[in-house]
């Protein structure tokens, strides 16, 4: 099977849009490939660097989601990235040959410089974020990388350092890696934005079940709606929004037309989104708790996909080391 590798930075709790926008496309492809799934937690020092305790307790509750989400350990690896330590040897390795240029015109660098002002990211690691990341990916050689459109040229100096390797040392070692080009819906968050941590704006699959039921009955809907026989438009209402991922299409239709005809409280509305927010996450929510009861299980589970991760590694490094010739 081929082999596919992607990652989560535990920079903060997981949300319902993390959940449908990576977390159920992950769960499709370990039927198809060869999955590798990690904790990037050295990649969340970035810009956790003044809080790193924090990082501990976000890697556990992202463990608990990837399982409680369904990946299945019997069909994909998943471990912690700090446990590899030959991430960081590859890193060095590929930070020796990567031009500077190549790291100031990358997407995410400028726009993250632009949004960040509360936080000083003028540091190494955070310009050397995309080496880190390159290593992640080339040293299980891996053939995919699940991306969206708008992030193939995140993908790209992967490619053009795997490349540039492979000249300079005559070899195939690193293959390039090729994009798997995933649709993941935009999920809107309880003020309309895009749902996000920072934005404070999320669902948590972390939140017990009042928690959602009060933060979807405070949403805010469409403003037109002052009174309860004001006629709307569903489009202009985050709720709506969340409609179209959770619910059916026979819903979706009796939400959006009793709106437009003001023969639907946005109460009703929102307790018809609840009734299938709560069908997607009840089962998480107890494959959590069967998790977080079971803490040797959860062990034993990480530790095993560390192995199996570590020997790939250590066979790219072998592999890696030889071409170059230095050790």
């Amino acid at each position: 099977m081929e082999r596919v590798l992607s990652g989560m930075q535990p920079s903060g709790y997981l949300h319902i849009g993390n959940l449908v926008g990576a977390l159920s496309n992950w769960v499709r492809l370990q039927d198809r490939y060869d999955c590798y799934y990690f904790v990037a937690d050295w990649h969340a020092l970035t810009t956790n660097y003044t809080n790193p305790s924090i990082i501990k307790e976000y890697t556990k509750d992202l463990l608990l989601n990837f399982l409680a989400a369904g990946l299945d350990p019997e069909k994909c690896t998943i471990f912690v990235q700090s446990q590899i330590l030959e991430h960081a040897e590859l890193h060095i390795l590929l930070s020796m040959i990567t031009p500077l240029g190549w790291l100031e015109r990358v997407p995410t660098y400028k726009e993250k410089k632009e949004e960040i002002k509360e936080l000083d990211i003028g540091s190494y690691g955070f310009l050397g974020y995309p080496v880190l990341q390159s290593a992640d990916i080339l040293i299980y050689r891996a053939k995919y990388v699940p991306v969206g459109i708008d992030q193939v040229p995140h993908l790209e100096i992967t490619r053009e350092i795997a490349r540039r390797f492979n000249y300079l040392y005559k070899t195939d070692v690193l293959p390039e890696p090729e994009p798997l080009l995933t649709e993941f819906p935009k999920v809107t968050g309880l003020d309309g934005r895009k749902m996000s941590k920072s934005y404070d704006n999320a669902i948590y699959l972390n939140d017990p079940p009042e928690v959602v039921e009060r933060k979807v009955l405070t949403m805010m809907t469409d403003t037109q709606r002052a009174r309860r026989t004001d006629p709307g438009d569903p489009e202009r209402s985050p709720v709506y929004q969340l409609h179209r991922i959770f619910s059916s299409k026979e819903e979706l239709e009796e939400v959006a037309q009793g709106c437009r005809t003001a023969s639907i409280g946005c109460i009703d509305c929102k307790r018809i989104l609840l009734k299938n927010l709560f069908r997607v996450l009840e089962p998480l929510w107890q494959r959590r708790k069967e998790l977080s009861d079971n803490p040797e299980k959860l062990r034993e589970i990480v530790n095993a996909g560390i192995e199996k991760a570590r020997r790939v590694a250590q066979e790219t490094m072998e592999l890696v080391r030889g071409v170059m010739s230095i050790y």
